[in-house]
């Protein structure tokens, strides 16, 4: 019986890009996000590989819709062996004064409600199992401020907690619960992230571009698949000892 990992977001950018690494090291997929075509996209792909996938629509800030996700990879694969809570959004981008309330809920329902509703509904597969592993993406963000990010910045932040408390409860039923924090990963949503900074912060685009590059030792932006590569490793065999922690995949832009 092939493994199975579900990735949450898995439509398009990391999250596709992590459910083709899972599918190239043989696992079969359980793919969610809200918009179908994408999914089926990822699951055509992930096919080259031989892997299975389940294509499920759904909202994880939505408990209902995320316990029928659990349902339907429960009667498909009857088990998890990787989760990957890769689902996201970059929400408001201003200062803290500006910032409608709403928009700081909805954050906060999609990067860190959404998180715990995907991973309570499926975690209880891996506690009867007896073994499984459990990654959320988080951010530098978290760790590393930019300007206009609090939102954001506080949600990545408080996954970090989540996961360690996580790892000490579910670490005797021989689940691994850890967290990646990307860096300037390319692709869409940091160019939207650099545009938004010159704006808050009165520079040329060229600047502030010239600003994340300069962020790195190695010179160099952080790409999907060496997030995607974590991943992997996270849940694999030669990862048996590690839980609990927050893994740097950022081209050494935060080094704690």
């Amino acid at each position: 019986m092939k493994p199975v990992a579900v990735v949450t977001g898995a439509g398009r950018g990391i999250g596709r890009v992590i459910a083709l690494a899972f599918a190239a090291a043989g696992y079969d997929l359980a793919l969610a996000a809200r918009h179908r075509p994408p999914l089926e996209e990822t699951a055509r792909l992930a096919a080259a590989s031989g892997a299975e996938g389940l294509v499920i629509t759904a909202d994880v800030a939505q408990r209902g819709q995320v316990e029928e996700m659990a349902g339907l990879v429960r009667e498909r694969f009857g088990r998890v062996d990787a989760l990957v809570n890769n689902s996201g959004i970059a929400g408001p981008s201003a200062p803290l004064w500006e910032v409608d309330a709403d928009a700081w809920d909805e954050t906060f329902a999609v990067n860190v409600r959404g998180v715990f509703l995907v991973t309570r509904s499926l975690i209880p597969m891996m506690l009867e199992q007896g073994s499984g592993s459990v990654t959320v993406i988080g951010s530098i963000s978290g760790k590393r401020p930019l300007a206009g990010r609090s939102p954001y910045a506080a949600s990545k932040l408080a996954l970090v907690g989540l996961v360690r408390t996580l790892a000490l409860e579910a670490g005797p039923h021989g689940v691994r619960v850890n967290l990646i924090s990307p860096g300037f990963v390319s692709g869409p949503r940091i160019e939207w992230v650099i545009e938004a900074q010159a704006k808050e912060r009165g520079m040329s685009l060229e600047e502030a571009r010239a600003e994340f590059d300069a962020a790195s030792p190695l010179g160099r932006f952080t790409e999907p698949q060496d997030v995607a590569q974590g991943c992997v490793f996270l849940a694999s065999d030669a990862a048996s000892a590690i839980t609990g922690i927050d893994l740097n995949v950022n081209a050494g832009v935060v080094m704690y």
